[in-house]
């Protein structure tokens, strides 16, 4: 008898221990937050997880008890709580845009200089860099130089150059955090000028994918992540920038280790529209004109599956065409922005052309079940057949946001 009761009492310990495990890993795996459309209930995984209003049945958004935003539980097969989650509703109508896939280019203007390296000036007394020794870093923004405000790289270089050799104050933002710093310039022994030690950077240019047009907001999203400086890897802060009509005229094809690209040129200086933010999730702003198209609902997160999809994007010209791919893994982590879901080329004739996901290709809409449930962001480096993808209603969301504000702004 002791026996068989300490084999109960080792079997109950192992079977909490995996029960905590499974309640722990999916408490990990799911998001904090949820948005439902009027009409929608909250079930997905075959019914593995829902989403209850404490106390009550289960939420849908024609629940007219229900707010627009809620706290609700994540249940495990509709019966064991993983955790309190944020609810929102928002109405159908709000959630319809227009599928886009069309290539555009864009020309960004940075808020302020960012420091792209830092590089050893050859003296008399030796090499040293002052701006490292001033503490500034790669990354780094600067601001302002001697209290004025500077935006361009000409601003910066004509407060050295005429600094006498006296101390320059830099205004600088790093990650946020805003603070001056005394750089103390040197005469460089190659051609006598005073100098730093610094590469910076004002601008940039290039060619994308536009996700979607909401024709409610009269906004559009694009590329699915940031613009970001190639030197640095940070994002580049945003002063202001144009949308340009882009044609793709060709195609580098991607290789194991050696993405590809789509070339193409901008086809007329006259801006299409304006950007207006540069964040994680890509680049918003409006356009000068209505993108035609027949509206898509946008697929909340929990509606994505695994399984065969497609993508709508152009690689000739400026028309944009469906291809197969399968969505392979998905991450519902709220602090994965634009990598939630892993997705596989499958279509033949996509990969004859461009091995897989090219640079510019990013942005491109994923149709799933009628639904845009995301868009392209980047390449695996090593299997270009394969890359990320973030929630199209992650997009929306932003999208909403910066819709408000140009309201607020003419208002």
């Amino acid at each position: 008898m002791k026996r068989y009761l300490n084999f109960l009492t080792a079997l109950s310990a192992v079977l909490g221990l995996m029960f905590a495990t499974v309640l722990g890993t999916a408490d990990y795996f799911t998001a904090n937050s949820y948005t439902v459309t009027q009409g929608d209930s909250l079930s997905w995984n075959n019914g593995a997880l829902s989403i209850v209003k404490t106390g009550t049945p289960e939420v849908s958004a024609s629940t007219a008890e229900c707010p627009e935003s809620c706290r609700a539980e994540l249940m495990l097969y509709h019966t064991i709580p993983v955790k309190t989650v944020q609810l929102n509703i928002v109405g159908d109508s709000d959630s319809f845009v227009v599928a886009c896939g069309m290539p555009f280019g864009i020309k960004m203007f940075t808020n302020g200089v960012v420091i792209v390296g830092l590089s050893d000036i050859k003296t008399q007394a030796g090499a040293v860099n002052p701006a490292s020794d001033a503490g500034l870093q790669t990354g780094d923004i600067i601001l302002a130089v001697n209290g004025k405000t500077t935006d361009t790289n000409t601003d910066v270089e004509k407060a050295i150059e005429s600094c006498g050799g006296s101390s320059i104050k830099f205004s600088i933002n790093r990650d946020g955090q805003k603070f001056s710093a005394a750089v103390s310039p040197v005469r460089s022994e190659s051609d006598g000028q005073y100098k730093v030690g610094l590469w910076v950077r004002d601008s940039t240019a290039g060619i994308g994918t536009m996700t979607f047009y909401d024709p409610a907001g009269k906004c559009f999203a694009g590329l699915g992540h940031g613009i970001c400086d190639s030197d640095t890897g940070r994002l580049m802060p945003l002063l202001s920038g144009d949308v340009v009509p882009v044609t793709i005229s060709g195609i580098t094809k991607g290789l194991k280790g050696t993405p590809g690209e789509l070339r193409g040129y901008f086809t007329d200086e006259m801006a299409d529209g304006t950007l207006f933010e540069n964040v994680a999730s890509g680049v918003y702003g409006t356009l000068n004109k209505t993108v035609e198209g027949k509206p898509v609902k946008v697929a909340m997160k929990q509606e994505v599956k695994t399984g065969p999809a497609q993508i709508y994007t152009t690689i000739s010209g400026n028309t944009p065409k469906l291809y197969s791919i399968e969505i392979e893994k998905i991450d519902y982590r709220d602090g994965v922005q634009s990598k939630n879901l892993i997705l596989h080329i499958t279509d033949q004739q996509l990969l004859s052309q461009t091995g897989g996901i090219v640079q510019g290709m990013s942005g491109s809409p994923i149709i799933q079940d009628g639904k845009l449930v995301g868009a392209v962001t980047h390449v695996f480096v090593n299997d270009p057949t394969r890359g990320y993808g973030i929630f199209a209603e992650s997009m929306l969301a932003e999208s909403k946001n910066v819709s408000k504000q140009e309201q607020k702004l003419a208002s």
